[in-house]
């Protein structure tokens, strides 16, 4: 089915204006509902390897394809992709690490960690793994973890933050604004029959890595 649905993100591309979208509803009907059942399958599955997420509902984690265009100067009025962000204590609202999956034409991709944190807590998340570096790059410099996630993603600062030594050897890592990894994928990822066994393969990779920065998130929320 994901054929399909990048098929007709391809297309709502080309033609991303209301009268194509109101013209092709049913279509995006069929394609973004099987989307969402595949999300649920994954929430079901990766439940076995991460219990936290067992019971979301699938709904809760997809995000709409209506674009705010109130003030972007990209007045497009559709998103050209669909995405969820499966993560325990509200999914895609929630304020804990967990998984997102990107679907997009030429951009597809899998990622997670935890994404724009607000400054109190990116100052926490940057303490403890200062506190704790080893256990830390145990799981970012894992050879199967770095073949699927790389490098840490997102901006960083031009020098380390405030309160940390200047000679701190992994001081790179303590620059990033948010702690995510992503790994791109082509389309024909997606494509194939065992689509859905390799996502939850990369998803098992990420697992630790959400647990040692959801640590912290939960304290500084109190949960």
């Amino acid at each position: 089915m994901n054929r399909e649905i990048l098929r007709f993100l391809r297309e709502l591309t080309l033609h991303n204006d209301r009268e194509w979208f109101r013209l092709h509803k049913d279509q995006y009907e069929v394609v973004y509902h099987a989307f969402q059942e595949e999300v649920q399958q994954l929430i079901d599955r990766m439940a076995l390897f991460d219990p936290e997420i067992r019971g979301l509902d699938a709904k809760d984690c997809m995000f709409r394809i209506y674009r705010d265009i109130r003030f972007s100067p990209d007045k497009s009025p559709y998103k050209n992709h669909f995405a969820a962000y499966i993560a325990s204590r509200g999914g895609r609202r929630s304020d804990r690490a967990g998984y997102y999956i990107h679907l997009q034409p030429d951009g597809c991709m899998l990622a997670g960690g935890s994404w724009c944190p607000p400054a109190p807590l990116l100052k926490m998340l940057r303490k403890d793994i200062y506190e704790n570096i080893d256990d830390f790059l145990a799981i970012v410099e894992d050879p199967a973890f770095k073949r699927v996630y790389p490098e840490l993603a997102g901006e960083t600062l031009k020098r380390m933050p405030a309160g940390f030594p200047s000679d701190f050897p992994q001081e790179e890592i303590l620059r990033h604004k948010d702690f995510t990894v992503l790994s791109k994928k082509p389309d024909a990822f997606f494509e194939t029959d065992g689509w859905m066994e390799k996502t939850m393969d990369d998803f098992r990779l990420l697992q630790p890595f959400n647990r040692f920065l959801n640590y912290t998130i939960d304290a500084y929320f109190g949960l």
